[in-house]
């Protein structure tokens, strides 16, 4: 078995990509569907493969506008945590990360999980009070959480500027050591093909121009092949998700706008984890090839530029040198945003719609990635069952009209 191995890998390096066998089919889409997922991405796909896997609801289509990974899953900072405040969340996020833990299993399929930690840092005696309370909470709904004093930090992340002439003096942190980053596109196209395999069709560069109503209920699709009938149809498509509801005279309270990350040279290995400030807005990770990989506030304005402004991205680099003034000797090697969905209290909006058979993920923010698994477990369970899952029904539609939020923008990390 091995030598077939080190045989299969030697043919393919050498093969220059041809020949490769694709990781999922290209085909057109059929007339009809018991679901129509509309959205490629990480949530599209694990919805669309959980449907499968879990209630034998293969007859799905997942069609996309572009390419598999080429909005927001191939656009963010790949941070995975469980860390928020409100107990909603906290099993919400929990669950999504012992997902991912057991993922590269299930799918067969190296998502390179690395879970080296998310410290938290507090530069001021007020900011260590609300920290020392955000880990007693998460502790007490079993989550892993453990405060740190300055010199824990120090041993932690050596290259921290932890001297008392630092522009904004570090008394300690918090972190959850269960905490870290995965490849996303691995994430991605694990789930691609997983889903591939049980008999859902993935559709690309197939974007959606209408839908067709019967009453309250969708009956199909409009798109460049045709329209698409479907029993049930769900929107996971982040920033986007207001351009097609408004199509359904559907008002969403989100607002879409440019969240900006940036990757440096690549160097040695000197991170472990992702280590952010909510005071300098920044946070800060190493990938597996070596970059120092940068993240930072959201633009001021709504915006669907993927490329984001320039002062957003002064002010982010700033922070981060604020933090490490080390890595200004490191060269800048790429930037870009994803477009994310914020909602009023930063939570997302997940289950059922005011239309019978439309079903909702939307209003991420910065919360997407993290939520793969989880988002398309519980957004499965509800197109099947057509109820909401219990881990989301404090994050229905209709929280807004009653009042009923779950604030987390503390807990987003950096403010957006």
């Amino acid at each position: 078995m091995e030598k077939y191995s080190l045989l299969a890998l030697a043919k393919h390096a050498l093969s220059h990509h041809q020949r490769w066998t694709p990781a999922w089919r290209t085909i057109e889409p059929k007339k009809q569907y018991d679901v129509v997922i509309i959205g490629g991405g990480g949530q599209g796909l694990s919805t669309a493969y959980y449907l499968a896997s879990r209630y034998g609801i293969s007859n799905v289509a997942v069609i996309e506008k572009g390419w598999i990974g080429g909005g927001n899953s191939g656009r963010n900072t790949t941070a995975i945590r469980s860390n928020y405040f409100y107990s909603q969340s906290t099993d919400f996020f929990e669950h999504s990360l012992k997902m991912y833990e057991g993922l590269s299993k299930e799918l067969n399929y190296n998502i390179m999980l690395s879970q080296g930690g998310i410290l938290t840092l507090g530069h001021t005696p007020h900011q260590m009070e609300g920290l020392e309370r955000w880990s007693n909470s998460i502790q007490m709904q079993g989550v892993d959480a453990e405060m740190l004093d300055l010199q824990a930090v120090r041993a932690h992340s050596p290259l921290l500027d932890t001297s008392a002439r630092a522009r904004y003096p570090i008394l300690g942190g918090f972190i959850q050591r269960r905490a870290g980053v995965a490849r996303h596109d691995a994430v991605v196209w694990g789930y691609a093909r997983a889903a591939d395999n049980l008999g859902v069709d993935i559709i690309q560069n197939c974007e959606v121009t209408g839908f067709n109503l019967n009453g309250n209920r969708l009956v199909g699709v409009k798109t460049p092949f045709g329209l698409i009938e479907a029993d049930k149809v769900a929107l996971a498509v982040a920033g986007s998700t207001s351009l097609l509801t408004n199509m359904l005279d559907i008002k969403l309270p989100v607002v879409s706008t440019a969240l900006q990350a940036m990757v440096s040279e690549p160097i040695k290995p000197v991170l472990d984890g992702v280590l952010l400030s909510p005071t300098v807005h920044a946070y800060v990770s190493q990938s597996d090839r070596g970059e120092i990989l940068i993240g930072g506030r959201a633009d001021s304005y709504p915006s669907y530029g993927q490329r984001g402004t320039l002062p957003a991205l002064e002010e982010t680099l700033s922070a981060t040198l604020n933090l490490f003034p080390s890595f200004s000797r490191l060269k800048l090697m790429r930037q870009w945003a994803g477009i994310v969905d914020l909602s009023p209290d930063s939570s997302p909006i997940l289950g059922k719609t005011f239309y019978k058979n439309l079903y909702i993920s939307t209003g991420w923010g910065t919360g997407g990635f993290k939520a793969i698994p989880a988002g398309g477990d519980t957004l499965a369970y509800t197109i099947a069952n057509d109820k909401p899952h219990e881990l989301i029904k404090p994050f229905g539609l209709d929280r807004f009209a009653k009042g009923r939020f779950v604030n987390e923008a503390a807990a987003a990390g950096v403010d957006h």
